[in-house]
């Protein structure tokens, strides 16, 4: 791997972020400074992911792309500089609490290694336990933008909401003087959605609209017919759950697609049948789908995947990724905690979507976005690459600046 450093310009205009309200634990003895292991001892790592409950598809993908991560980080040995890593895994049941309280129990056994999640809210309360207990601290595919930022102890693997939201503004263009109009559920994910649109290509001079619809409608024609009457340059749909069906082909009928750009966010594998008739006319913001990279490391990754049983999925980058930080941590990072987080900040390295960049201001994971469509093959739906989004295009402004 390449290891160099890379500095990036401070950005100049403020960044919102959604809040999300994480445990408050009380703090557990650490220590920054302190080693991590005796030198030449194996090295503890904890991964905390979601084995069960909601996300626990999303914990399989992060888990079998760390697995192929590590394969390529350290060569096929498993170990870094002849040390050996002692890795264990937790199930964080998507919650918080449970989470906090296993990540207390690593912390108690001597970890000052922690990576994994895929939800917001238990991420930034890991990330407290970090600053808490002065451990490094790697989250997963969690998007929230609080993350990035939160205190010198914690990083991240993936991609975050800011980057979603103005990888969804490159199909208009410069954003300045555009209206976008955010269709969602009116609860806290599509609320959540609007700030965030708001923010960030608000931020860029676009007039932001929304058209917020109760979780418990059925008909969604009224609705369509709001959209088109709006006259909007983008439409941005932030839609899950048993409706999702209904809506679509709503939009669809109503002759909205036929009008203007709608954009949404292209999830797992799971969810690429579940847009019925309007699959083709929609188009898709992606941080990862198998293939959209095209890169070497990505090619290595997916051939680890398959003699593993498994696919290339959304967040299979995000486990590779954690992966090659924790290694570049150990390998450059000596026995510190200290040391670790000099050696991942300002980090550039190439991963499965090509070059990426630890920021040192902030530990933000600067890193290409995909375009993407869905064509059919025979019944099933696949995404197409449309266009590779440079990484600057869509970097986040610096957190706190």
């Amino acid at each position: 791997m390449r290891v160099t450093k890379k500095y990036l310009a401070t950005a100049v205009i403020a960044a919102a972020t959604i809040a999300l309200v994480g445990c408050a634990p009380t703090a557990a003895s650490g220590g920054g400074d302190a080693a991590a292991t005796d030198a030449g001892a194996p090295v503890k790592v904890a991964m905390l992911t979601s084995q069960t409950g909601p996300l626990a598809a999303y914990g399989a993908a992060y888990t079998a792309g760390f697995e192929a991560g590590l394969d390529y980080a350290t060569d096929g040995t498993g170990t870094v500089d002849g040390r050996e890593l002692e890795i264990e895994w937790a199930d964080d049941q998507g919650n918080p609490d449970t989470a906090v309280s296993k990540a207390k129990d690593f912390i108690g056994q001597g970890y000052q290694i922690l990576a994994g999640t895929a939800a917001s809210g238990i991420a930034t309360a890991l990330a407290e336990q970090a600053a808490q207990n002065k451990i490094l601290y790697i989250s997963g595919p969690a998007a929230a933008d609080a993350i990035t930022g939160i205190n010198e102890y914690t990083f991240r693997s993936g991609r975050q909401t800011y980057q979603d939201v103005a990888t969804a503004g490159t199909f208009i263009g410069d954003p300045a003087g555009k209206k976008v109009v955010v269709f969602a559920q009116d609860n806290a994910f599509g609320q959540g959605n609007l700030a965030g649109v708001q923010a960030v290509l608000g931020g860029q001079g676009a007039t932001v609209e929304g058209v917020l619809v109760a979780e418990d409608a059925t008909e969604f024609t009224p609705f369509a017919q709001q959209l088109l009457g709006a006259s909007p340059d983008l439409v941005f749909v932030a839609w899950a759950g048993a409706s999702s069906g209904a809506m679509w082909t709503a939009l669809a009928q109503q002759g909205v697609f036929d009008a203007v750009p709608v954009v949404t966010g292209l999830g797992d594998t799971a969810t690429y049948g579940a847009y019925g008739d309007a699959s083709a006319d929609i188009s898709f913001l992606n941080h990862y789908f198998g293939g959209a990279a095209g890169t070497e490391v990505e090619a290595a990754m997916i051939e680890h995947l398959e003699e593993a049983g498994a696919t290339p999925d959304l967040f299979s980058p995000d486990g590779f990724v954690a992966a090659q930080m924790i290694v570049q941590a150990i390998r450059e990072g000596g026995d510190t905690v200290d040391g670790m987080i000099d050696a991942l900040e300002g980090w550039t390295f190439d991963s499965v979507k090509g070059e990426i960049t630890v920021r040192e201001e902030d530990h933000a994971v600067i890193q290409p976005m995909y375009q993407a469509k869905l064509t059919q093959d025979g019944a099933t739906w696949v995404p197409e690459l449309v266009e590779t989004i440079d990484a600057e295009t869509v970097a986040p402004p610096v957190a706190g600046e």
